[in-house]
């Protein structure tokens, strides 16, 4: 009989021949993918929105069963949203880029406009009918790199299709899936697939390898094509994609520890390549890794509604997906001696409080107890029997907890001076950038007429000097994620050897390249007592919100609606988000 050791080596073999059976086939078709016309680059999105309708129920329930949730409950709706959603309408954003390909014609729709600092921003949403129902109040705008502006726009958009198809020659890529939101996999694989002209060998993450059946039938047409393969391993299969000759490129949704042992290698010898410069893998690496992200709270005239709103949003941006996300809020900067402070404060853990999800990716409990250690005084906040108390400690002298990124439901505070709402406002900028590890995602929550106060002008100054790939304006960064038009990914400027939050973008469904960063403007308040204040938006409590009570509901249809848009399901929607 076979030991344990020699099982496991026979099924290793196995699964490397597996490897290279994919690997063999992508080879082949790279080229052919690379001169595939648009046509039918449309044709298999198409396909792919039936494939991810197909399995999208079983997807949902199945992802929510495996992180500790009841399918059909308010809080599985995280993983309609963030899953069959998500996909959906990245799907939707591609093809209606590709439609309008030739001239580059979609840009002629994108309202431009130079901002204080020179730059050009571009206006990405709303776009459609659909965005300003659904998204009402919600705006997002990229800002352009210095360098680009109105004449040139055209040269740094879409580069992958202005080489004429008969030319164009593929690649290989190797994308290692995200283990935490379960669209992240097959938004990856598209950025490769569209907007990179790149065949994909897609190796699962084991945390939630669960789903490869779904992701088979959700690319069917990629696949059965062969243009994408999709396989399982640990970290040794990884390591034996990484390093293998076919691939040409590589993307990773994940840790920066895991980006430098890949590029680096491990220990001393990792070490040693970093001094001399020589890295193991000098293949493409792009990548997104996650920070150490802020929450900037500007002092104003905040009601006691603003309070207990801006409380849920603050707790959503920790608790979603149980503060198992890369922008999952970790610094919460508020301005020291304001009145409203501690009321905040004390209203985002009674919030907190609530949402009972657990903390289900793997190494959550280790990673709050170290946080614990070094958090100084800390609250925990109990959330039930079964989910880890949230830690709620200060940001103070020990370094820690602001250059490691938890991944679990743990929030730091950071007091700051606060003067005036200006000034203030500009020293905790100054913070996040200097002492807060990371790019990829922050927020600022300030009352619309303290950015009068401020002066429109004066406040997008303060905000171009934020140094983080997605900001968001009274909204959570996270919603750069879900609207699939914006490009996510880290502030630009990391190398291989200061790896911070990555390289690239992904998402990016008008395919801008120069890209600095995104900013989301969202409603101050929702409707309709934002209506009755004043504000034009018709937006109630979003449904991503841990408060959100029928956001499976919302999750469910609106995944409907994208598969095919149509008036007559807007007043379902409409219905259930009120309810919520």
């Amino acid at each position: 009989m076979l030991d344990a050791a020699q099982l496991d080596l026979r099924d290793q073999d196995s699964l490397y021949d597996e490897y290279e059976t994919a690997l063999a086939a992508l080879d082949a078709a790279k080229d052919r993918w690379a001169r595939l016309p648009v046509p039918d680059r449309i044709r298999l999105l198409s396909g792919m929105k039936d494939g991810i309708m197909t399995v999208a129920q079983g997807w949902a329930d199945t992802a929510a069963r495996k992180k500790g949730l009841i399918p059909g409950t308010a809080v599985a709706g995280e993983e309609w949203i963030a899953g069959p959603y998500a996909c959906m309408a990245g799907c939707n954003a591609l093809i209606a880029t590709l439609s309008q390909m030739q001239g580059k014609a979609f840009l002629d729709h994108l309202p431009t406009r130079e901002l204080v600092t020179g730059q050009l921003a571009v206006k990405v949403l709303p776009h459609s009918i659909w965005d300003r129902l659904l998204l009402s109040g919600v705006t997002a705008e990229v800002w352009m790199q210095k360098g680009v502006n109105p004449a040139n726009l055209r040269d740094h958009v879409a580069i992958a299709y202005d080489q004429p198809e008969a030319k164009r020659t593929g690649k290989v890529a190797l994308v290692l899936g995200a283990g935490n939101v379960n669209a992240i996999t097959p938004l990856d694989v598209l950025q490769k697939l569209i907007l990179e002209n790149q065949v994909v060998i897609l190796k699962m993450n084991p945390v939630n390898d669960y789903l490869t059946d779904y992701y088979k039938i959700a690319m069917k047409p990629f696949i059965d094509e062969g243009y994408l393969r999709i396989v399982k391993g640990d970290a040794k299969g990884g390591a034996y994609l990484c390093d293998h000759p076919i691939v040409e490129e590589l993307h990773i949704t994940g840790a920066d520890t895991t980006h430098d042992a890949i590029v680096w290698g491990v220990g001393e010898e990792g070490a040693r390549n970093r001094k001399a410069g020589t890295p193991k893998n000098s293949k493409r690496f792009t990548s997104e890794l996650g920070s150490v992200s802020p929450t900037i709270v500007v002092p104003g005239p905040w009601t006691a509604a603003d309070i207990r709103f801006q409380a849920e949003n603050i707790a959503t941006m920790k608790l979603h997906n149980s503060g198992h996300n890369c922008i999952a809020c970790q610094a919460l900067i508020l301005p020291k001696g304001w009145d409203k402070g501690a009321r905040l404060v004390d209203a985002v853990k009674t919030v907190a409080a609530s949402s009972t999800r657990p903390a289900w990716y793997p190494g959550a409990e280790q990673r709050l107890e170290t946080y614990a250690r070094h958090a100084g005084k800390a609250d925990r906040v109990d959330r039930g029997p079964n989910a880890p108390a949230l830690i709620v400690g200060e940001l103070g002298t020990d370094h820690f907890n602001a250059s490691c990124e938890v991944f679990a439901p743990a929030l730091s505070i950071k007091e700051l001076d606060a003067p005036d709402p200006a000034p203030y406002l500009e020293a905790a900028i100054d913070y996040a950038n200097t002492e807060l590890w990371g790019t990829l995602g922050c927020q600022i929550l300030i009352h619309p007429k303290t950015i009068q106060q401020i002066g429109k002008k004066r406040f997008e100054k303060i905000v171009a000097k934020l140094r983080y790939g997605t900001i968001g304006i009274n909204g959570w960064c996270g919603l750069g994620f879900l609207i699939t038009a914006c490009p996510w990914g880290a502030f630009p400027g990391h190398t291989l050897n200061d790896i911070g939050s990555g390289i690239g973008t992904v998402h990016n469904a008008f395919m801008l390249e120069r890209t600095e960063r995104t900013v989301i403007r969202a409603p101050w308040r929702p409707f309709p007592r934002g209506l009755l204040s004043g504000q034009f938006s018709l937006l109630p409590r979003p449904p991503f919100f841990i408060t959100n009570k029928r956001q499976h509901k919302i999750g469910k249809a609106l995944t409907a609606f994208q598969y095919k848009p149509n008036w007559f399901k807007l007043p379902g929607i409409f219905y259930h988000a009120l309810l919520g």
